[in-house]
């Protein structure tokens, strides 16, 4: 029951928050940059909430295992939601940094982007089934961690060029969404107590939030 309770008031929070943010910058963002960065927001907050709301009503009734369905099929379209995140922030960066050109980059993430939704796709996966196979769940994030590492390395290369503030603290973010979420994804089938990595992996997110809804903040005061 304490489980229940923390999780459930925890995952409200979050996705208030989360979906919220997104929806003020998308209805009164002055730019398409903030529009980006509301959209991002609002996915993410709304892709959460396929896998967090089954996730609290089977705290709350019949348990996780009973609920296996819903909570794969959540699971999966947290992935791809979680995936097209990425490839928001991708956009946000470009645009909020000016930068012109890239095609490989741009290429390469695109590349990524669509391998991890094609790998999510395959029914070796078996969503709907509670202890789904881990070289899959490797297989999948393959390419979303690549993703990760890029846009770590991107912004870091921009904010030391340029002495970005609104930024500055964005690859320590991602670095710590991604180094709470792959030890859940290698360990959690065996040692269920990891998944309790995923609430500082989710704050990581809130702080990623955070600092695009300084871009709205910013845009209000001219």
């Amino acid at each position: 029951m304490a489980q229940a309770i923390a999780e459930t008031v925890f995952d409200i929070l979050y996705l208030c928050f989360a979906i919220f943010t997104g929806l003020i910058m998308l209805l009164k963002g002055k730019t398409p940059l903030v529009k980006k960065a509301g959209w991002m927001a609002f996915l993410l907050g709304t892709g959460d909430s396929f896998h967090l709301v089954p996730r609290a009503y089977a705290l709350w009734t019949t348990g996780l295992e009973a609920q296996a369905a819903a909570l794969g099929i959540g699971k999966f379209i947290t992935s791809i939601t979680m995936t097209v995140f990425y490839v928001l922030l991708y956009y946000i960066w470009r645009e909020h940094y000016k930068i012109q050109d890239r095609k490989a980059l741009t290429g390469t993430i695109w590349a990524l982007a669509i391998l991890r939704i094609g790998f999510c796709l395959l029914p070796q996966n078996e969503w709907l089934v509670y202890r789904q196979p881990l070289n899959f769940g490797i297989l999948r994030n393959v390419p979303f961690a690549l993703m990760g590492i890029l846009i770590i390395l991107i912004f870091a290369q921009e904010i030391r060029k340029t002495g970005d503030t609104i930024f500055r603290f964005m690859p320590l973010a991602v670095a710590l969404s991604f180094g709470f979420y792959l030890p859940v994804v290698l360990l959690s089938g065996t040692l269920p107590v990891i998944g309790m990595l995923m609430i500082p992996k989710t704050l990581a997110y809130v702080w990623i939030v955070l600092m695009c809804r300084k871009l709205y903040k910013n845009s209000c005061t001219y």
